[in-house]
């Protein structure tokens, strides 16, 4: 396996180190109580079915490894509200700090000045995580199938739910959507942007479209940067998008983001 190949094997790496300590800094207690004491969860689900759409979760980060530093000045919350005014469904807070620069305080940040759905994009792969996602404001998460152990993806859904959480279950192929489907009330994510490599192309999200059941939510993510790549992609049965590089490139995302919903 080359270098290139090892990235999203590398970041879970990373990120079970990072958990380790922070199980050192806050308990599982700790982040049980907090979570039990929400009462404002909003559901990305319902957002996903009403309205004409397009229905866009608009994503705030500050870098990635396939684009490093997309934004010197970074503002979480400001473009998160840039967003909602512009007509986003749900935001998405990147939190893995070391290759997207992001960070829990950025979740608890933007989860006070926004109404709508928000996401924790981070590389989940342990119980711990959820508890942080669930305690801070998070009211999705992402399982990213080809990050997990068999088996795994299905546990850490179930326990996701436990916690009041809905989920986005990604996947890249024909395979992991096999996994995707059985976690039965599951919003589909399909990522065109192999994780494996860091290349897009959004064939893989025609094609994996196929086999997609009607009944299933389902969302297209990386790749998206025009309005005639959401107009192919909701005629192929894509319920929403999830859209943040080509709106953060942009000086002004919020403006960016009706550019792509058509509203300007």
């Amino acid at each position: 396996m080359s270098h290139e190949e090892n990235i999203l094997t590398r970041i879970m790496g990373e990120r079970k180190k990072d958990v380790a300590v922070s199980k050192r800094q806050v308990s599982v207690n700790e982040l049980l109580w907090e979570a039990e004491k929400r009462t404002n969860y909003y559901s990305l689900v319902e957002r996903l079915r009403v309205g004409a759409g397009p229905r866009i979760i608009a994503e705030v980060k500050k870098a990635s490894p396939s684009a490093g530093e997309l934004r010197p000045v970074y503002d979480p919350t400001a473009i998160a509200q840039a967003y909602v005014s512009a007509g986003a469904v749900g935001i998405s807070v990147l939190t893995e700090p070391h290759h997207f620069l992001g960070s829990l305080d950025d979740l608890r940040r933007v989860r006070k000045v926004v109404n709508v759905p928000v996401l924790r994009k981070d590389f989940i792969g342990e119980t711990y995580q959820l508890l942080e996602a669930a305690a801070w404001g998070a009211d999705v998460v992402l399982l990213i199938v080809a990050a997990l152990e068999p088996g795994q993806c299905a546990e850490l859904y179930r326990e996701a739910l436990e916690l009041n959480l809905e989920v986005i279950v990604e996947v890249h192929t024909r395979e992991e959507l096999g996994v995707a489907l059985s976690c039965e009330h599951a919003i589909i994510g399909v990522n065109s942007r192999d994780l494996k490599t860091l290349r897009t192309d959004l064939d893989v999200a025609y094609e994996l479209s196929k086999a997609i059941p009607d009944d299933r939510l389902c969302i297209a993510e990386s790749g998206i940067r025009t309005p005639e790549d959401i107009a192919g992609l909701q005629a192929a049965g894509y319920d929403g998008f999830l859209v943040g590089e080509s709106l953060l490139r942009e000086h002004f995302p919020g403006k960016a983001l009706k550019v792509l919903l058509g509203k300007m």
